[in-house]
């Protein structure tokens, strides 16, 4: 498969007045054509400025971007613009020209390199139809939903036919429904064009909802990356499973010494009741503290996250009775208390 983005020992170090921080540290990353290649993070991890070095809008410290077998660093101001052409990005906020109608807005990246207004408005209207808002052509941003505004700036970063598209948090402003809907245009347009996409975000959910492989970016270093199934079921570092299984802020407070394990489902293994015949087994109830299902590549996984009872040879005999099943089980360590 081609690489389209090599990232090889990437730094960026930011110099301030008072201070200096270290924004990346020796990141190494490699994105293959027509993946959908998720970036996760907490905030302040440094996603946002490695996606914004994905295209030299920020200029790496130290470490070379290599985007489509061009080395960025050594392109001319000319070279980096054409090349720039080719790397659309959408953002959180949608950055539309508030003036201007929504076929206005489209428009504008192909009167920057002057293409006939005529060409340009036939292909603003053929984009108005992929993302669905042709009734929306003379509408300006102010009288538009957040997802509208999402799709118009969609719309946009097509305009030019670029090879890959950037998205920073571009679903952190809208509600579920709306991002799940944005997610499944992405995910149409990657398969209808082969389009290279790369979306960074905070959220496993919208990882898990369309992208194929993950970097996890935890304060400036790369924690871990591989396939979404195999982060997914078996998370290996810190921050992976922090957004894999662990609630917002952290612990449950009230549930203290207690043992937990973490259970993953594929689809082969979601039909038993697995959980209830254990139970039933083992004459002992657990306590279930998580429990979700995701679709990750068409293929249906689920975890659950379980107290088990304070008795050893009980909580033993459960975990053994999951693992005859097939099933991953992990043990985690200060889950709760």
């Amino acid at each position: 498969m081609e690489t389209m983005i090599q990232i090889k020992n990437v730094t960026k170090t930011f110099t301030g007045k008072d201070n200096t921080v270290e924004a990346l540290k020796g990141i190494n990353l490699e994105i293959h054509q027509g993946e959908i290649y998720g970036i996760i993070g907490m905030s302040g991890a440094g996603k946002s400025t490695l996606v914004r070095c994905l295209n030299f809008l920020e200029r790496p410290t130290s470490g070379t971007v290599c985007v489509e077998g061009k080395d960025l660093s050594t392109l001319t101001d000319k070279e980096l613009r054409e090349t720039r052409t080719h790397i659309a990005m959408i953002f959180q906020h949608f950055n539309l020209l508030m003036q201007r109608t929504v076929i206005d807005n489209i428009c504008f990246p192909l009167e920057i390199i002057k293409v006939p207004r005529k060409d340009a408005l036939a292909r603003a209207r053929e984009l108005l139809e992929i993302v669905g808002l042709t009734e929306k052509e003379l509408a300006y941003p102010a009288q538009l939903s957040g997802g509208q505004k999402q799709r118009v700036a969609i719309a946009r970063a097509l305009a030019t036919n670029p090879r890959i598209l950037l998205c920073d948090e571009a679903t952190s402003a809208l509600d579920p429904t709306t991002t799940k809907a944005i997610l499944a245009l992405l995910k149409e347009i990657n398969q209808k064009y082969g389009i290279t996409i790369v979306i960074i975000t905070h959220e496993m959910a919208v990882v898990q909802e369309i992208c194929s492989h993950v970097a996890i970016i935890d304060e400036g270093t790369l924690a871990e990356t591989g396939t979404v199934e195999e982060v997914f079921q078996r998370p290996k570092s810190k921050a992976a499973k922090k957004l894999v299984f662990q609630k917002e802020g952290g612990r449950y407070e009230e549930m203290k010494g207690k043992r937990c394990i973490r259970i993953v489902f594929t689809s082969n293994s979601s039909f038993e009741p697995v959980i209830a015949n254990m139970v039933l087994t083992c004459k002992m109830p657990v306590n279930i503290l998580l429990a979700d299902t995701r679709d990750i590549g068409g293929v249906a996984h689920g975890q659950m996250i379980l107290q088990l009872p304070e008795e050893t040879s009980v909580a033993d005999k459960m975990i053994e009775y999951l693992k005859e099943r097939k099933l991953e089980v992990e043990e985690l360590n200060n889950y709760v208390g």
